[in-house]
């Protein structure tokens, strides 16, 4: 049986799109994650025109990532040792910086989701100004906030690799792009 968003199947606001995946070594100073690529789902999601933020909300939550908090994206590097991280952009655009200080931009708009795993550093490079995002974290993580630094390198690294993997992918859920992937 499928889910239901504002008297519709929850499936009838999503595009099936295949994700975009970019793997992310480690370098001098970001632990940046080895194994897990980080995947991009441009315009998956058909968004609605009042509260566009519920339909990230809700499709999350429904797939094990609870929806932990509305904002945007911090202006500095920055990553997570204990948790991933799935990004629903509702509003707005911004070109985010991943993998670090020589890593790479990429821009995602309303409508699409970046699903980042731990160890992997982003960033905002510039955002429009109506930027609105909902971030959410499998369930049963809780995320910490590293940031780059040379002498803890090995230990972040080391915290990374103990995460595991979401048991579903938050966009569509048990049959999901990310455990093909993952």
């Amino acid at each position: 049986m499928d889910l239901m968003f504002r008297d519709e199947p929850l499936s009838a606001w999503l595009n099936e799109v295949a994700p975009t995946a970019l793997l992310l070594n480690a370098d001098h100073e970001t632990p940046n994650n080895a194994v897990l690529p980080v995947l991009l789902y441009p315009s998956v999601a058909r968004l609605p025109g009042t509260e566009p933020a519920e339909l990230f909300e809700v499709l999350f939550s429904c797939n094990e990532w609870p929806a932990a908090w509305r904002n945007g994206v911090f202006d500095y590097h920055h990553f997570h040792t204990t948790a991933h991280e799935a990004l629903g952009v509702y509003s707005g655009e911004v070109t985010v910086q991943l993998g670090g200080s020589e890593g790479v931009s990429v821009d995602v708009h309303a409508g699409d989701v970046a699903i980042i795993p731990a160890g992997v550093a982003h960033r905002n490079l510039g955002s429009s100004t109506d930027l609105g995002i909902v971030g959410a974290y499998p369930a049963g993580q809780s995320p910490d906030e590293g940031r780059p630094d040379a002498s803890r390198l090995t230990e972040f690294i080391n915290a990374v690799s103990k995460v595991a993997p979401p048991e579903q992918d938050p966009v569509f859920g048990a049959e999901g792009f990310l455990l093909h992937h993952w």
